[in-house]
């Protein structure tokens, strides 16, 4: 099973490439042929980014949702309208589409964070800006019903 994990910091390219890091390519490369997607995040300013086999799970999942529920169907509209295919070339780099970097203000510094299926794909200043109110609520003793019985 292919689990992403580990935060890096990586730089985006003038072209608008990034250099998956070496430790996940040849991960990548097993499980889908290079073949990558990549698509809005409707809770952060980032991208999440699938292998292809990956993500067509997550798509057979949306595509399920009954289409007179107009909450399914923004969902649909939203994660399927921007998902884009990549393919990882040789050196381990990926192009971005230029909408997709828009939406997540990407320009030259930026975070891959693993979280285990997907990566997401922060600018250095998003993550920069959010990182500290996430860990203000992580430790702010609220927890959630689902995450009452997690031990670290």
């Amino acid at each position: 099973m292919l689990f992403f994990r580990g935060i890096n910091s990586i730089n985006i390219d003038a072209k608008g490439r990034l250099a998956v890091p070496k430790r996940y390519r040849e991960s990548i490369s097993e499980a889908s042929d290079n073949q990558l997607v990549a698509t809005i995040d409707l809770h952060s300013p980032c991208l999440l980014i699938y292998t292809l086999d990956e993500w067509e799970v997550i798509e057979r999942k949306l595509m399920s949702l009954p289409n007179v529920d107009p909450q399914a169907r923004l969902y649909q509209r939203l994660l399927l309208g921007h998902a884009s295919e990549m393919e990882m070339d040789a050196q381990g780099r990926v192009l971005l589409p230029s909408l997709l970097r828009e939406h997540a203000q990407l320009e030259k510094s930026a975070i891959l964070l693993g979280q285990g299926n997907k990566f997401e794909l922060w600018s250095q200043e998003a993550w920069d800006a959010s990182r500290p109110e996430m860990l203000d609520s992580a430790l702010s003793g609220e927890v959630s019903e689902s995450l009452a019985n997690l031990s670290l």
